[in-house]
């Protein structure tokens, strides 16, 4: 009897712990938003509800999750936020919607991003964004929409992002960006509203189409 009282410690401790290690994994993308949110002045508070000891960010205003209480969505479109990206958002792996369009946020795009391979919208256009386009964006082999345009990118176009066959939806318009425009893969399908005002060579002009032969009748 005596034993088992001082073991009773030890005991209580593990079923604690044991309690607190699903948090743990189920709150690893709250931590990666709150993350984002540290990193960000937010004048207007609308990240108030971002509450880090929550069991999971499901809750949060502005983050949609889906029913395994991973996060899907995430929509802060002119929020008039401020700051920089963290490489932390690469770890919501299941995100398919990142919307951080018209706010002032500067510094680099992560390459992080790359890893969200369930990403079907990126829309970042109309921030203060520098520096290139990462490669990585090359392995989001699900992305319909991306837009950079209206910021600050440099560098060349990544030629990566031809290989994205589900694009359907490109403006780059209004950087910094340099070099040629791609005109293979899924970029044959835009034109170069896609790409004005920046430092791009344009494509040289197609080919005009072959001429057909005409078939003379013979008289007869």
């Amino acid at each position: 009897m005596r034993m088992l009282i001082e073991m009773m410690p030890t005991v209580l401790w593990f079923i604690l712990a044991f309690q607190f290690v699903p948090r743990v994994v189920g709150n690893a993308e709250g931590d990666a938003l709150n993350a984002l949110k540290i990193n960000l002045a937010d004048p207007n508070n609308v990240l108030k509800s971002w509450d880090p000891t929550l069991v999971n960010p499901c809750t949060w205003i502005h983050v949609t999750c889906n029913n395994e209480n991973s996060v899907t969505r995430v929509d802060l479109g002119n929020a008039n936020l401020s700051g920089q990206l963290v490489p932390q958002l690469g770890q919501l792996y299941n995100l398919q919607y990142l919307e951080l369009y018209s706010n002032n946020i500067t510094g680099k795009i992560p390459e992080e991003l790359g890893n969200l391979t369930d990403l079907v919208s990126l829309d970042l256009y109309l921030n203060g964004l520098n520096g290139p386009i990462p490669v990585t964006l090359g392995k989001l082999q699900k992305l319909r929409f991306l837009r950079l345009n209206n910021n600050f990118l440099s560098g060349t176009i990544p030629m990566v992002l031809t290989n994205v066959s589900t694009l359907q939806v490109l403006d780059l318009s209004n950087n910094k960006l340099v070099g040629d425009i791609p005109v293979n893969g899924s970029f044959s399908l835009f034109t170069l509203l896609s790409f004005q005002n920046n430092s791009l060579n344009k494509p040289p002009p197609a080919p005009p189409p072959p001429l057909v032969p005409t078939q003379t009748r013979s008289s007869g």
